[in-house]
């Protein structure tokens, strides 16, 4: 007998016949002899109708009331999910995150987990009871429901399986695992049976959409074993755990992308020191988040070029800035562009595996690829790309590092 914590997103309680199926699927496993806590998140669009409800009142929501109008969405969901498991003959009951008192800071719309009573939950599961609660949401110290931010029902399930010390965390999603690469873009993609907290981490940072970043920090830093599964199909998916748990790791697992990637570059910046900061602390102040930063020293050895890259979304903004930066250091000019995207390779493989870079360069120079940046990390490659050559620089290189087959180990 196991004590297995189980999470399920809005797409598999996404209506009643889901949450019915849902509630077969969580039936068999306690039938099995296995105590078990089920996370879910509010119905699929759930959360965007009451975020539009509020907006409809007030354009910019207090958070505080916005909280409460959110874990509403949830409360909905672990009422009917128990009703479902009690119809098919399963003991159930369950909790908002204040019942089960998990415990946040103050921080309205994306508050961060202090510490969880699990108490309730450790009693019910002792005489039979399948406990049910609600993702996302807590309680701060003076009683104010408090939400986690958006994907933060990951984070509950995991911090709910570190506070109960139990033997895996099963995230239930729509898709059965982790895969080389988006089978959207190389359909010859392969589910991975096996990565490293590590490897998730960076996945997961770096465009994959699997499972939420802060999700992955928590299980790393409590080790607890993290498994990603279809709740629409059967399957093993994969197993997120510590890298010495791994007999042998292959050069690369993944292969991950982004596609809300712009590059902004000041050309002819006096090199002097501090001027790092006096053109990158006025984004850092606009709670822009900087990524790659590359920094060349002219031919005349008096003057600097500076890159870096931001989000799509924010390059307007960061254009704005910098051409007002430009001005202030006598800068000769400004240049940008939104049409690029990042593509890294992934793998604890890289730190006993030599040759890694050049055999990524190579690939992309075969298929006429120009790497405008490159960024490096003990188990990362990534570079910047035009965006134009996405598709066909993650399929050359799931090629080149031989990704492709059967599901890998």
């Amino acid at each position: 007998m196991a004590l297995i914590v189980q999470k399920y997103g809005g797409t598999s309680v996404g209506s009643i016949d889901r949450i019915k199926a849902v509630a077969a699927k969580v039936k068999s496993w306690s039938e099995r002899g296995h105590q078990l806590v089920v996370v879910v998140s509010a119905m699929s669009g759930e959360t965007d109708r009451l975020i539009a409800l509020a907006k409809s009142i007030q354009p910019r929501p207090s958070p505080r009331e916005l909280d409460v109008l959110l874990a509403t969405g949830e409360q909905v969901t672990i009422a009917l999910f128990s009703m479902a498991l009690e119809d098919a003959g399963c003991q159930a009951r369950s909790y908002t995150g204040s019942q089960v008192h998990i415990l946040t800071d103050s921080a309205h719309n994306k508050a961060r987990i202090r510490d969880i009573d699990a108490a309730r939950v450790r009693a019910d599961l002792e005489v039979g009871r399948v406990v049910v609660i609600a993702g996302f949401q807590g309680v701060d110290e003076q009683g104010n429901i408090t939400t986690l931010g958006r994907g933060g029902s990951d984070t509950s399930a995991v911090a709910m399986a570190a506070a109960l010390k139990a033997d895996e965390c099963q995230i239930y999603t729509d898709v059965d695992g982790v895969y080389t690469t988006d089978p959207r873009v190389e359909p010859r993609a392969r589910r991975l049976d096996r990565i490293t907290f590590e490897e998730m981490l960076e996945m997961a940072s770096l465009g994959s959409k699997v499972l939420q970043i802060r999700s992955v920090e928590f299980a790393g830093k409590y080790k607890v074993p993290l498994r990603v599964l279809s709740s629409f199909e059967e399957g093993e998916g994969t197993l997120i755990s510590l890298e010495e748990e791994i007999v042998e790791q292959a050069k690369i697992s993944g292969i991950a992308f982004n596609r809300d990637e712009a590059k902004l570059t000041i050309l002819g910046v006096p090199d002097q020191p501090g001027v790092a900061h006096k053109i990158l602390g006025p984004i850092s102040d606009a709670n822009i988040e900087v990524d790659m930063i590359i920094q060349n020293i002219a031919a005349d050895e008096k003057t600097t070029d500076f890159t870096f890259t931001v989000n799509r979304n924010d390059y307007p903004r960061a254009m704005e800035m910098l051409r007002s930066t430009a001005e202030t250091l006598s800068a000769k000019q400004v240049l940008g562009d939104n049409r690029i995207v990042k593509i890294s390779l992934v793998g604890v493989g890289m730190r006993s595996h030599a040759g890694i870079a050049s055999t990524m360069f190579g690939a992309l120079a075969k298929e006429g690829i120009n790497i405008r940046m490159i960024s490096t990390s003990e188990i990362k490659i990534s570079v910047v790309v035009d965006e134009k050559y996405l598709e066909l620089g993650v399929r050359a290189l799931h090629e080149a590092f031989g990704l492709a087959g059967e599901t890998a180990a």
